[in-house]
């Protein structure tokens, strides 16, 4: 039997694993640096079918370029410079060969006049018209981002593929300019001869004639040419077609901001704003361009 006061082993002093400064350095080691490596190894084997192998341009300044230019872009297009638009052949082929090649979904195969035969009768401007709102499950000028021009260019190649024979829509003539510059006096002023009277050369200043200025002011907005003229200029699909005045005269019944409040929201086959995103200032212009051209 042991003293209380004697310590015994159970009351001793602990001791740990670590007794020296090397076993505490291969503690850590084997604690921390060890598993971090281990991690990284693991890492770098699950990611290696994404890493580029040994020689290609993943560095290179195209590919660099490649992965970091914008996703989205913004094509600004003049309607009336035929340069930088589409012909029909390099829509189809951009757009509506995915269809119209194989005869996807009820598309007319491109070159299968039997296909489009029923719908060459319809006429150009019933095709276009179908072309650009869409029809059947076709959407809206076949899902791409198109003028109606253009649109009209790729009606026209694949119609007259299949055995039509419509002339090549024809771009919208550029705006002529307004004004037209005075010339100049000072070209020629002749002298004074002693002994004779002086000359005077009138010289005249070119002025609009009032019939100019009335062609200006009823000049077609762009608006109308880009979009109504689809329909309105044929009369597709019920559309009041442009200067007839008995289609046009119950219509100016309900006054412009009635008309405009209809072609706004839409009505019948037309769709919102004629399937376009023009400003309502810019529908008001073109109802009313369209209204005085029927009075």
């Amino acid at each position: 039997m042991t003293d209380a006061h004697e310590p015994n082993e159970i009351d001793g002093p602990h001791e740990g694993p670590i007794k020296t400064p090397k076993q505490l350095i291969l503690a850590v080691f084997y604690a921390f640096v060890v598993p971090i490596f281990g991690i990284i190894l693991l890492v770098m084997f699950v990611t290696s079918d994404q890493r580029p192998g040994a020689g290609s341009d993943v560095s290179s300044a195209k590919s660099i370029e490649e992965r970091i230019r914008p996703v989205g872009s913004v094509e600004v297009k003049d309607a009336s410079d035929v340069t930088t638009l589409k012909t029909g052949e390099q829509v189809f082929a951009g757009q509506c060969t995915a269809c119209h090649t194989a005869g996807l979904l009820g598309a007319p195969k491109f070159g299968d006049a039997a296909a489009w035969a029923p719908r060459i009768k319809t006429g150009y401007d019933a095709l276009v018209h179908s072309a650009i709102g869409g029809k059947g499950q076709m959407p809206p000028q076949g899902g791409g981002e198109f003028s109606d021009l253009e649109v009209g260019r790729a009606v026209v190649y694949m119609a007259d593929k299949g055995g039509a024979k419509f002339p090549e829509p024809a771009a919208p003539a550029a705006p002529a300019s307004g004004v037209v510059a005075a010339a100049s006096a000072a070209a020629s002023v002749p002298t004074a001869v002693p002994g004779n009277p002086p000359v005077v050369t009138a010289t005249a200043t070119p002025t609009a004639t009032p019939t100019a200025a009335k062609a200006d002011a009823g000049a077609a907005p762009a608006l109308f040419t880009q979009v109504c003229t689809a329909c309105h200029t044929a009369g597709v699909a019920g559309a009041p077609k442009l200067g007839d005045k008995a289609a046009w005269a119950p219509r100016i019944a309900q006054g412009i901001d009635g008309l405009t409040a209809s072609a706004i929201k839409g009505k019948g086959a037309m769709p919102p704003r004629g399937g376009s995103s023009a400003s309502d200032a810019d529908i008001k212009a073109v109802v009313t361009y369209m209204v005085n051209a029927a009075k």
